[in-house]
């Protein structure tokens, strides 16, 4: 169990060169392609790093739940666990969530950021609140391979099938 990966919000990401999607409902099929889009950290948090806190509206974490149920990628063989919770309760995640922002801009955040939001009150950055408001849950819930929940994959990116 990996503990403790940070990052300050809206950063360059650099945790992985590629991204890479995976098909939620075979897990068979992926995609994988080098973004031609800036990537930004959003709520990469560590124990005994501030971060920021405050209320978020409800329908912000609603829908940030809705688009991790939908979305699944840069899934590693390693779990993170959450060390701002107690070792022997702490949630873990695997992977990753990318949202549109502006233009050439798209948010990186791990998948434990929605635990961050509800169990230990992180408030993240207005503009990555904004893009996930902005999502168009229908289209992305919609999706199905070779289509993934993300607008910005490109034309040559490399499939993989069984």
């Amino acid at each position: 169990m990996m503990r403790g990966v940070f990052y300050d919000d809206l950063t360059p990401y650099d945790y992985l060169d590629m991204d890479y999607f995976e098909d939620r409902e075979s897990g068979f099929y992926g995609l994988s392609y080098r973004p031609a889009y800036t990537r930004l950290n959003v709520g990469w948090l560590e124990a005994g790093r501030p971060y920021p806190i405050g209320p978020v509206p409800p329908a912000f974490t609603e829908k940030l739940e809705a688009v991790q149920a939908v979305q699944w990628m840069n899934v590693c063989l390693g779990l993170h666990e959450c060390d701002l919770c107690p070792p022997e309760g702490a949630p873990d995640g695997n992977g990753e969530v990318r949202i549109p922002g502006s233009p050439g801009i798209a948010y990186a955040a791990p998948f434990l950021i929605s635990h961050y939001i509800t169990a230990h009150g992180y408030q993240p950055p207005q503009v990555f609140m904004d893009a996930i408001l902005a999502v168009d849950l229908d289209a992305w819930a919609a999706a199905r391979w070779p289509e993934v929940p993300f607008p910005w994959v490109p034309d040559d990116a490399k499939r993989m099938e069984e």
